[in-house]
C-alpha cells in the first residue's frame, strides 16, 4: 500500500471527532461543498467541515495546526477574492450553525454566525423585531457582524457591531470563550470590525430594535450630476430614520428597470424609513423631485421585505472603497463620464451618506474607527472572464482615486484582495497598533490570515 501524505494524517482523526460533516475530494457533495458566492473562485481544500458547533471549530482549528493547513472560514462566502475557502487547507463551514434563538422580551436575540442576514432577519421580524444586518440576505451574520455592519439601518441603529451584546469565540489555541464588555474585552473590541483575525466567532447576541413595518424599497432616476449631488444633499438632510443607498450605474437589462432605461446611466436608491408611513412619504418627496422617477418601489412594507428579489450570479468581482465628507459635482461628473468606459456587464458607484446613530459612537470604541465620515463611497464591476481581471481592476482603482480614495482609509467588508498599506488604512490612527497587539495576543502564529489580514506585532 501506497503511504499517504503526512497531512492526511490529522482528517483521518478529525473525521472521528465532529459532530458536523467532514467533506474531502473523494465525496459526491464535494464540489458544491467547496463553492463560495463568486462562482469564479475555484481552490480545491483539502477538506471542507461543516460544522455543528464550538467544539467542532475548535477541533478543526487543532487539525490545522497539527497538519500545518492553511485555515479558511466561511460564514455566507461572500469574500470577494475568495477568503472562504483554500487550496489544500481545511474550510470551517458555518453554514449549518443557523439557530435563531429570540428573546423578544429582553429585546436581544442570540445566532449561530452560520446564518444569513435573511434567514436572521425573517425570524427577528415575526417578533416585531430587527437587526440591520447589511443589504444582501444571502450574506452570513458572521461576516457582516466582523467587518462592522453598513447596513439599510446604520443612521437610525448604527452599525450591526454596535448592536452586538456578546459573542461566543474560538481563539487559535481551540479556547472557548465568551466575549463581551465584562469579558475579554480587549477581544470583544477587536472583533468588532477586526473581521476574522482573531478567531472564530460562532455565536453572537444581538440588540433588537422594535421596528415591523417601514416605508422602503427603490426609486429609479435618470442620472445626472445634479440628481447624484441632489440625492446625497436630501440624503444628508433626511432624519436619521432614513437610511440611503444610491447606486449609480449602467442601468441592467432588469424586469424592475424599464426598458427604456436599459443601458443608460441610472441612481437606483435604496431606502430604508422607521416610522409612520404618512411621515415617511414626506422624507421620501424631496428624491422623487429631483427627477422624473423611471421606477419608483417606494412603499409602507415589512423590513425583511428589503432583502426580497433574486441575486444575479457572479463569476468575478472587482472593488474598492473609501470614506469621504462630501462629493463635489465634478466628481459626480467623472462617474458619470467613466461608466460607459468599463466593459464589465455590471459596474456601479455605492454611495452612502452616514451620520446618525453611527457617528454617535467615538471613533476608538471599536475597531472600526471611521465614524465621523459623511459618506461611503464604493466602486465596483462584476465580470464573467477571469483573463479581465487586470482590466477591471485598473478601472475600479483608476476611478476611485480620482474620486479621492487616496487617505480615505475603506471598509474591510467591501474590500477585495489588498496590500498591507490599504488594510492599515482601513484601520486609522491608533487602531492599526492596538489591533496589532492583540493579534500578537490570540493569534501569535497568524493561524487566520486568510483575510484581510491584520499581522501580529513584532517581538
Amino acid at each position: 500500500m501506497a503511504s499517504r501524505p503526512e497531512q492526511d494524517i490529522p482528517i483521518d482523526d478529525l473525521r472521528t471527532r465532529l459532530e458536523g460533516e467532514l467533506i474531502s475530494s473523494d465525496e459526491p457533495s464535494y464540489d458544491e461543498a467547496r463553492q463560495v458566492f463568486f462562482k469564479g473562485v475555484d481552490k480545491r481544500p483539502l477538506a471542507v467541515a461543516r460544522v455543528a458547533g464550538a467544539a467542532d471549530v475548535a477541533a478543526v482549528i487543532s487539525a490545522a495546526r497539527q497538519g500545518d493547513l492553511e485555515l479558511a472560514v466561511r460564514s455566507g462566502g461572500h469574500s470577494r477574492p475568495g477568503y472562504g475557502t483554500v487550496d489544500g487547507g481545511l474550510v470551517i463551514d458555518l453554514s449549518e450553525m443557523d439557530r435563531v434563538e429570540i428573546d423578544a422580551q429582553d429585546g436581544t436575540a442570540w445566532v449561530e454566525t452560520g446564518a444569513t442576514a435573511g434567514k436572521y432577519t425573517l425570524a427577528t421580524a415575526e417578533k416585531g423585531r430587527v437587526t440591520g444586518l447589511g443589504d444582501t440576505g444571502s450574506v452570513g451574520v458572521g461576516g457582516i457582524t466582523l467587518a462592522g455592519g453598513i447596513g439599510f439601518l446604520a443612521r437610525k441603529t448604527g452599525l450591526t457591531i454596535d448592536n452586538l451584546l456578546a459573542a461566543e469565540v474560538v481563539t487559535a489555541d481551540g479556547e472557548i470563550v465568551q466575549a463581551s464588555e465584562r469579558s475579554e474585552p480587549d477581544l470583544f473590541w477587536a472583533i468588532r470590525g477586526g473581521e476574522g483575525n482573531f478567531g472564530v466567532a460562532t455565536r453572537f447576541q444581538l440588540r433588537l430594535a422594535e421596528i415591523s413595518e417601514i416605508v422602503g424599497g427603490m426609486l429609479i432616476l435618470p442620472a445626472s450630476p445634479q440628481v447624484i449631488t441632489g440625492f446625497l444633499e436630501a440624503a444628508q438632510a433626511a432624519p436619521e430614520e432614513l437610511s440611503t443607498i444610491a447606486n449609480v450605474m449602467i442601468a441592467p437589462p432588469m424586469p424592475f428597470v424599464p426598458a427604456e432605461a436599459h443601458g443608460k446611466p441610472v441612481v437606483i436608491g435604496a431606502f430604508a424609513y422607521v416610522g409612520p408611513a404618512d411621515r415617511g412619504e414626506q422624507v421620501i418627496a424631496p428624491f422623487r423631485a429631483l427627477a422624473e422617477p423611471l421606477g419608483d418601489m417606494v412603499r409602507p412594507m415589512r423590513y425583511p421585505e428589503l432583502y426580497e428579489g433574486p441575486e444575479p450570479e457572479v463569476l468575478f468581482g472587482a472593488g474598492t472603497n473609501f470614506f469621504a465628507d462630501s462629493l463635489e459635482p465634478a466628481a459626480a461628473e467623472a462617474i458619470l463620464e467613466q461608466l460607459p468606459k468599463s466593459t464589465a456587464p455590471m459596474r456601479a458607484v455605492q454611495l452612502r451618506v452616514l451620520g446618525g446613530a453611527l457617528a454617535r459612537v467615538p471613533n476608538d470604541a471599536t475597531a472600526f474607527a471611521h465614524r465621523d465620515r459623511a459618506l461611503f463611497v464604493n466602486v465596483q464591476a462584476m465580470y464573467m472572464d477571469a483573463g479581465e481581471k487586470d482590466v477591471h481592476d485598473a478601472w475600479v482603482n483608476g476611478l476611485a482615486n480620482s474620486l479621492g480614495k487616496d487617505g480615505g482609509g475603506g471598509y474591510v467588508g467591501f474590500l477585495g484582495e489588498e496590500d498591507e498599506e490599504t488594510i492599515r488604512a482601513a484601520y486609522p490612527g491608533a487602531t492599526w497598533d492596538r489591533l496589532r497587539e492583540l493579534k500578537r495576543r490570540y493569534d501569535p502564529d497568524n493561524l487566520f490570515h486568510l483575510n484581510h489580514n491584520i499581522p501580529p506585532a513584532d517581538g
